[in-house]
């Protein structure tokens, strides 16, 4: 249903142990009342996600962290003043109303305030917070449009709100504030550089094939269903009898493609990133047999493209 007119019945569902995946700016999310453990395991039962990635759990505003959570490191009160709402994740201790499920057993969680109107109302409109992660199969593309969410996940959702393209198309940047040097544990549509800027240098913690410190932080994941290839640039096709698709940044590739897409002809990486999961989304659906993608340029928001790029690729390694 239309996002601006479906608020109070998916609220509705909210409250009453139901799914529904909600537009934000980052992908549309797989949203379930983060107060009722028996609602958020559905969650994991829709996507097929494994009980050990933890979820983010959604805030009407910012106000709303410390009355859940308590008192928060300096850092991390700094960082949702300075950034919330958008495209920020921060780690914070759980609280003990927050049950167990929703962290995957951690006893820290991550928690973002969305850059949306749709998603604010709607949490605000259920009044309680909502655990949602992206609402697709785990391990497969994120969903920007609300057909992504229907095609992938179907009747396990209660209520889709459509909102329409998201705005980022990419995922939240995760950071974890609380020590004396912010770590960025998963790249996404905030850039590190505007991270940088606000509180000075930080490091970043590559992804892990282990247990998750935060969610989205497996060495493979984000995979189309067609096998994923990373090449070092633009590169000819292959010749053979072999139908590819390839996804280039700004320039089309030379050579009879069976399926092409471009990021972004201006090769603006806001633009790419915004397009990059709807792009893979329409290659992956031509039948061909393996698509090849070529990075973006390693600065700004390209540099969590290309970090999905290889979290893909590496699925099929």
């Amino acid at each position: 249903m239309p996002a601006d007119s479906g608020i109070a019945e998916a609220a509705s569902v909210l409250r009453t142990g139901g799914l529904v995946a909600f537009p934000t700016e980052t992908v549309y999310g797989l949203g379930a009342n983060a107060l009722d453990a028996r609602a958020v395991a559905r969650i994991f039962e829709a996507k097929a996600r494994p009980s050990f990635d933890p979820l983010i759990t959604h805030l009407a505003e910012a106000a709303e962290l410390e009355k859940l959570v308590g008192t928060v490191p300096a850092a991390v009160a700094a960082l949702a003043e300075r950034f919330w709402p958008g495209p920020v994740t921060l780690i914070v201790d759980r609280p003990a109303v927050i049950p167990p499920i929703v962290t995957s057993g951690l006893e820290t969680m991550a928690v973002r305030v969305p850059d949306h109107d749709a998603a604010r109302a709607l949490i605000a409109a259920a009044g309680v917070p909502v655990a949602a992660p992206s609402a697709n199969r785990f391990g497969q593309l994120s969903p920007t449009r609300a057909e992504h969410v229907v095609r992938g996940l179907g009747p396990a959702v209660d209520v889709v709100l459509d909102g329409g393209p998201t705005r980022c198309g990419i995922e939240s940047t995760i950071v974890d504030a609380r020590g004396d040097r912010p770590v960025v544990l998963r790249l996404g549509a905030l850039p590190v550089e505007a991270l940088e800027e606000a509180v000075g240098p930080v490091a970043v913690r590559p992804g892990s094939s282990g247990q998750p410190v935060a969610p989205g932080t497996l060495a493979a994941h984000y995979a189309p269903r067609t096998p994923l290839r990373v090449v070092s640039g633009a590169e000819p096709a292959a010749g053979d009898d072999v139908r590819r698709g390839f996804l280039a940044f700004r320039d089309r590739p030379a050579g009879d493609w069976a399926a092409v897409e471009v990021l972004s002809a201006a090769g603006d990486l806001t633009e790419a990133a915004a397009r990059l999961f709807d792009a893979l989304h329409r290659l992956d659906g031509t039948g061909v047999a393996e698509i090849v993608v070529e990075p973006v340029p390693d600065v700004g928001v390209g540099r969590a493209i290309n970090d999905r790029l290889r979290r893909a690729a590496a699925t099929w390694q």
